[in-house]
């Protein structure tokens, strides 16, 4: 079959539109190729096609919308310091809570490279903040660099958490909210902190942390079972899926063996009865 040169010229664009699904695997096969050598302890395999990791929020010296208005500060919270950090603007006597506003972000492997538009309306929030009296303290957790930390929380990227913080032992609560990778603006966050304000937390679409994984006052938290379990989950995490596979494979079969083979004797050995014609029967 003869092909113009028209035809040829035209089918160019459909030919490189369809590359572009096959460059997103290859950069995901490379990802994992890359992240099997760091866990195994060779050298990293060049990602040259890997997504861009988004880069800090906004930084302590950006300006704000005003030039005589400091603009607010933005704590990084990490495993070992994000008790202290939120507890620092508590006072001993306090009676109405200090507000927090933590974003939890990530970077390729925890957000797949998409938590840039949140990051960017987080930051233009903070600076709007900066100008309303009573406005939240702002933190940021990224569990590309604080993983643990995320599953102690059993937090997620791209989610923004409250916390209303009291002098302990006052209980804490928490509370958190899902945001959009693509749409969410500051123009949605402004809104939400004037309905939080205004109306609550529920009605602003906030859902109050409950039970055994609260971050202060859940079970695993009091018993200091929350940090060990969250290396744990993150040391499965880092295992390839298929030496999870072959572990599962083995486990499953060595308990099939022990139960054919128990099933086995006790067919060889039945238990002694009574010997045939002894008057018993």
């Amino acid at each position: 079959m003869r092909f113009s040169t028209s035809t040829i010229v035209l089918a160019l664009p459909l030919l490189a539109a369809a590359e572009s699904p096959l460059d997103q695997y290859k950069a995901k096969f490379q990802n994992f190729l890359g992240s099997f050598a760091g866990t195994a302890g060779g050298a990293a395999v060049p990602q040259a096609d890997e997504v861009p990791q988004q880069k800090p929020i906004v930084s302590d010296t950006e300006s704000a919308t005003s030039s005589s208005v400091e603009p607010k500060h933005i704590e990084r919270l990490t495993l070992a310091n994000w008790k202290d950090t939120l507890y620092a603007p508590v006072q001993p006597e306090a009676t109405t809570p200090e507000e927090w506003w933590v974003l939890v972000t990530g970077g390729n492997k925890t957000c797949f490279g998409r938590c840039g538009p949140v990051e960017k309306a987080f930051g233009e929030t903070v600076e709007k903040f900066s100008t309303i009296p009573n406005s939240p303290h702002v933190a940021v957790l990224d569990c590309e660099e604080e993983p643990v930390l995320c599953n102690v929380w059993s937090a997620g990227a791209s989610s923004l958490w409250v916390f209303d913080m009291l002098p302990p032992p006052a209980a804490v609560d928490v509370y958190w909210k899902r945001l959009n990778f693509t749409t969410i603006t500051a123009a949605d966050l402004l809104e939400t902190f004037d309905k939080e304000t205004t109306e609550g937390k529920e009605a602003a679409g906030f859902q109050l942390v409950e039970g055994a994984l609260h971050p202060f006052d859940g079970t695993l938290a009091r018993y200091n079972l929350a940090v060990p379990i969250a290396y744990a989950l993150h040391y499965l995490s880092i295992i390839p899926s298929w030496a999870m596979m072959l572990f599962v494979s083995f486990f499953s079969r060595t308990m099939m063996n022990r139960s054919v083979g128990g099933a086995q004797n006790r067919r060889a050995n039945p238990a002694r009865g009574a010997a045939p014609g002894d008057g018993r029967s």
